[in-house]
């Protein structure tokens, strides 16, 4: 995360440590700070250290966060996800409710809630757009020859859940207090309608994103938090915080992160089960690459990154599946997740592993099939997509 002087001591220092593990601390994300986690999973783990803590929480609660969080820590931190594939376990995941999507007349929709208006840039179809003229580049910093890395599932790995889970609740949810520990002045302010016991990316006692999404159906509002963690008195604290009405364009102001590196929601760009079940996915995804330029496209708001090297994808990029790409030998759930990468495509959100794509768990997952995505599909089978003719207002996601 360098969107101010306050992170640039901290990225020089970085990048000479991470050298040692073949990533650019400069391209991560403002991951957390855990310069005791120790990676085992091999040398493509991502480096997490790049946001740096700004201030302490002020929470009471008796549950904090681990004293790892503050201003001291190093780039030598890793998340554990690189080499990370959706087969470990076959035990059902925990408190990972993936309520059904009912079909909207203009747009997919989640709870009765929309999922933004049908207008929403996350809703329209890309497959006729051009091609970007630095596609191929774009393309090739991320790995022409690696797989697409489905980063869901079912069962659990690492105590945790496969993929990033979500909640929702109704309009009668309880608001609680949220303490913001580094990006209080790019977030959202609390209170939010986030139960006691909502799930959270990576389990209770992950050292990653924690990323914790609360869909309100009553209000129609979603709620994400990044780094959350629950505090005894019913609070939570959180690295950073946004909010959005789904029935609305609106985009967070210029430069402000959310809980994804990007300043985008995150759950919009879910592959969920239920869509998948119903035989089509109606909007953008979401993915990430190791490295990523000093700059950001609409929709995006932020971007995570010092580079200025043009060769490097800017956050907010769309990628499309080619055309051309064949899927008729494919599963029948696969082919959904295909045909939606062929038409809808996926938003660059943040720094991470390469053509890591993600979605929430689901206990109906089979994970043998979706790997099967990582076998067949390689990131020459993608393209970059010239998606600025669909801009009405770069201050709105509504478009043409």
């Amino acid at each position: 995360m360098m969107r101010s002087a306050k992170v640039l001591a901290f990225l020089s220092l970085g990048f000479l440590i991470s050298t040692s593990i073949g990533v650019d601390t400069a391209q991560a994300r403002r991951r957390t700070p855990t310069p005791t986690r120790t990676s085992t999973v091999g040398q493509n783990a991502t480096p997490t250290a790049s946001r740096t803590a700004t201030s302490t929480a002020t929470s009471t609660g008796t549950a904090t966060a681990p004293a790892t969080m503050v201003a001291t820590s190093t780039a030598a931190a890793a998340t554990v996800t690189a080499t990370r594939t959706a087969t470990r376990t076959s035990a059902p995941p925990s408190l990972t409710p993936t309520p059904t999507a009912t079909p909207g007349a203009g747009g997919p929709t989640l709870g009765g809630c929309p999922m933004f208006p049908s207008n929403n840039i996350w809703n329209r179809r890309v497959d006729s757009l051009p091609v970007h003229s630095s596609s191929q580049a774009f393309v090739s910093s991320i790995g022409t020859t690696a797989g697409l890395h489905p980063d869901f599932g079912a069962g659990m790995w690492d105590g945790g859940p496969i993929g990033i889970p979500f909640v929702t609740v109704p309009g009668t949810q309880p608001f609680v207090p949220i303490t913001f520990i580094w990006y209080g002045d790019e977030s959202d302010p609390g209170p939010y309608p986030i139960p006691p016991h909502a799930p959270i990316e990576g389990g209770s006692n992950s050292t990653g994103d924690r990323h914790v999404l609360v869909a309100d159906t009553g209000s129609c509002t979603l709620y994400e938090l990044y780094y959350a963690w629950p505090q005894g008195d019913g609070s939570w604290q959180a690295g950073s915080g946004a909010t959005f009405d789904l029935a609305s364009n609106a985009l967070r102001p210029a430069g402000w992160t959310s809980a994804d590196a990007a300043g985008l929601p995150i759950l919009p760009g879910l592959v969920r089960y239920d869509e998948v079940a119903a035989g089509e996915i109606k909007h953008a995804l979401r993915f990430t690459v190791p490295r990523t330029r000093q700059a950001y496209v609409w929709p995006a708001r932020h971007y995570a990154s010092s580079s200025t090297d043009a060769t490097l994808p800017r956050m907010g990029e769309r990628f499309r599946l080619k055309a051309s790409f064949d899927t008729s030998s494919f599963s029948a759930t696969n082919r959904v997740i295909l045909t939606a990468l062929k038409t809808y495509g996926m938003f660059l959100a943040d720094n991470g592993s390469a053509w890591y794509l993600s979605g929430a768990p689901d206990s109906r997952w089979n994970d043998t099939d979706l790997h099967d995505l990582q076998n067949r599909v390689h990131g020459s089978d993608f393209e970059a997509v010239d998606a600025s003719s669909l801009m009405i207002d770069p201050n709105s996601a509504q478009s043409r």
